[in-house]
């Protein structure tokens, strides 16, 4: 058996204990970054699921097989957890702003809805327009808005849902046009003068 002096053994167990300490304190340090990050993904689905009970029944039923049959690859909406826990998070507290906001409550007027501007942007245009495009136009038009381009994205299928615009593809992009108010009454016409 060997013996070893007080000193000696004394500093492998502050050695030791340095190391423990070290290990756990960047265990602390992880585990805080992905509560934050959970805590940011769920004020996300909190805002979305509040969104969703506003507009419940506001448009008629959705289209999702039809978007899905569009739109095959959504594996490119993927992105790395911290390029898009930074956009969750800085959309996650404009739309609660955008959302709440009143006419008249402290002055300010609502913002006009990003659907509505993204039709007002087609109507411009007899062509059909690419997402990518419209939403350029939109950072030059409107600098105080900047939605992503899958929000962009997102917000011109819904109007494809609503019928406010057309999707077509060419050459494998999908791109807009809107729909005239003279184009929804050929696509009525028939059904009204079979009655």
């Amino acid at each position: 058996m060997t013996t070893e002096s007080p000193a000696t053994l004394r500093a492998r167990y502050v050695e030791q204990a340095a190391s423990d300490l070290e290990k756990n304190r960047r265990l602390q340090q992880e585990l805080a970054e992905k509560i934050a990050v959970l805590k940011q993904e769920e004020a996300l689905l909190s805002d979305i699921l509040n969104l969703a009970e506003q507009y419940k029944g506001f448009a008629d039923t959705p289209r999702l097989p039809e978007q899905a049959r569009d739109e095959p690859v959504a594996a490119k909406a993927k992105r790395t957890p911290g390029k898009a826990t930074s956009r969750r998070s800085a959309a996650a507290k404009a739309a609660p702003a955008r959302g709440t906001a009143k006419k008249g409550a402290k002055g300010k007027t609502r913002q006009p809805l990003l659907g509505d501007l993204l039709a007002a942007l087609l109507a411009q245009y007899d062509e059909p327009r690419l997402a990518k495009d419209l939403r350029e136009e939109l950072l030059e038009k409107h600098p105080d808005r900047n939605p992503t381009p899958q929000v962009v994205r997102n917000t011109l299928e819904s109007l494809v849902a609503k019928g406010r615009i057309r999707r077509q593809k060419e050459e494998g992009s999908v791109m807009y046009t809107l729909v005239k108010p003279d184009d929804r009454e050929d696509d009525t016409a028939p059904a009204g003068d079979a009655g």
